[in-house]
């Protein structure tokens, strides 16, 4: 059976650099893009909703899921129990609709919220004490043990990685605790000044979107054999601060300035890892990023010059 894509959340920030380069790989009709919003290209379908899932797959004849769907960090703590109702329900339909209709692959992402206060803060090893402290990463946490129950008890072929912080120019801020990383070049290009939510003393694991993109495409193509972590792998990037950022973009903007005014998504941060071990995913899929801050920022720059002139 030829593969047919289903993405689960098409329109987020990861969502909105994957689908095209899954068309481009697979053919545009074979990639079936989907959100809770209209959007062109793009059809609706409310994750919560099992039986219009089911429905929707079966119609589409879906061999394959991208879920993606989810509250992120920040706006799941002005609201959690929207965020567990999204998260989790949603997470839950797919793989019980996956496991029904005997779908070849799931692909879910996890997150470095999925970490806590007491796991190891510098080179976080891919097993390790894991007590997230914001209800994202709690819904994480519990989707990585999902994911990997549903590989053990029924034998679903489900992926996922850890993302870092994900740094984009396609789409704006979606509500994380890393979006300061966005949105700071946008500032920089608008105003020549931003004020940072975060101290600049935090180091947090960050990756630039292709990477995240390839490295995605690159489990789920892999054989079965060799993926040998069903919960979620680590996977890293680039660690950084708020003023080493800042540094690099002074560097190509040099009367660039930034302040430090830390809101609640500090403690957050705060909560997280400040560099990843990802050699588990470098060993079983040979994993490697291609982006590092010095790159990143020049293209982030460039990107987001030409996006906001039109």
């Amino acid at each position: 059976m030829a593969t047919k894509i289903l993405v689960i959340g098409a329109l987020g920030q990861l969502g909105s650099e994957l689908v095209p380069e899954l068309r481009k790989q697979f053919g545009e009709n074979n990639v079936v893009a989907t959100d809770v919003k209209s959007a062109p290209n793009t059809e609706v379908l409310d994750v919560t909703n099992k039986e219009q899932v089911r429905t929707f797959i079966e119609k589409h004849n879906i061999t394959t899921v991208y879920h993606l769907a989810a509250i992120l960090s920040a706006s799941g703590e002005k609201d959690p129990q929207l965020a567990w109702k999204i998260n989790m329900d949603g997470l839950l339909n797919v793989l019980e609709i996956a496991v029904a209709l005997k779908l070849k692959q799931v692909f879910w992402p996890s997150s470095i919220a999925a970490f806590g206060p007491n796991t190891p803060r510098q080179n976080t090893p891919q097993n390790c004490v894991m007590d997230p402290t914001s209800m994202y990463g709690i819904t994480k946490l519990a989707g990585e043990r999902l994911c990997e129950y549903y590989y053990l008890k029924y034998g679903l072929d489900v992926r996922s990685v850890r993302y870092p912080g994900l740094i984009s120019y396609q789409s704006p801020p979606g509500g994380g605790t890393t979006d300061y990383a966005v949105h700071i070049f946008y500032e920089a290009i608008k105003h020549n000044k931003y004020s940072c939510f975060l101290k600049e003393n935090t180091p947090l694991p960050m990756m630039y979107m292709p990477d995240a993109v390839r490295a995605t495409i690159d489990l789920m193509q892999v054989s079965a054999d060799k993926v040998k972590i069903r919960s979620s792998y680590n996977l890293g990037g680039v660690s950084f601060t708020p003023a080493e950022m800042v540094k690099e973009i002074k560097k190509l903007m040099p009367s660039f300035q930034c302040s430090y005014e830390p809101d609640f998504r500090q403690a957050i941060a705060d909560s997280w890892p400040g560099s990843i071990d990802d050699n588990e995913a470098r060993k079983d899929w040979g994993w490697k990023h291609q982006f590092d801050l010095a790159t990143m920022t020049a293209d982030m720059l460039k990107q987001i010059e030409i996006k906001l002139k039109g």
